[in-house]
């Protein structure tokens, strides 16, 4: 029962997406489907592409493991995109962050508040409005964060922005 409501939101997710003007596929061999680790979902508008890892629930907070979020940042980096931590509360829209901007707990994992999210999350727009200012794909900002949190070395964070 639980995967299912987590499909629900991805396709919702995709549609959502898609109604804003981004290419967007699922990727159905996400999560246990797999040993390889991909993200639930890939978007690009050409400017801008993204690679998500979405996450949902009907309480607070949405936790996610330390291993999910550096196997999306090495995916995105690997595959030329940003990664975002796509959140969705019961009652609310997606918010997105950057793994750079997500609280890190003692245990090294990584929680984002419902009241982080609708205070400090981007929304669909926001992400379709970032591909238009920066046409060159690079999220400076991000990278730079994530190096000083650990989760990027400095040879990648090059990588990713040359």
């Amino acid at each position: 029962m639980r995967n299912e409501k987590g499909d629900r939101r991805e396709r919702e997710l995709v549609n959502r997406l898609d109604e804003a003007g981004f290419a967007v596929m699922r990727a159905p061999a996400s999560g246990a489907a797999t040993t390889r680790e991909l993200p639930d979902v890939l978007a690009g508008d050409g400017t801008a592409f993204y690679a998500v890892e979405a996450k949902s629930s009907a309480g607070d907070p949405i936790y996610l493991t330390g291993e999910e979020v550096e196997a999306l940042v090495y995916f995105a980096q690997n595959f030329g995109a940003r990664p975002k931590i796509g959140v969705r509360f019961d009652r609310e829209d997606w918010y997105f962050f950057h793994p750079s901007e997500l609280h890190v707990t003692d245990g090294g994992n990584y929680r984002v508040k419902k009241e982080t999210a609708l205070a400090d999350g981007e929304t669909i727009d926001d992400l379709a409005a970032a591909g238009e200012r920066d046409a060159d794909g690079a999220d400076v900002e991000g990278v730079l964060q994530a190096v000083a949190q650990g989760a990027l070395t400095v040879e990648e964070a090059t990588e990713m922005l040359s």
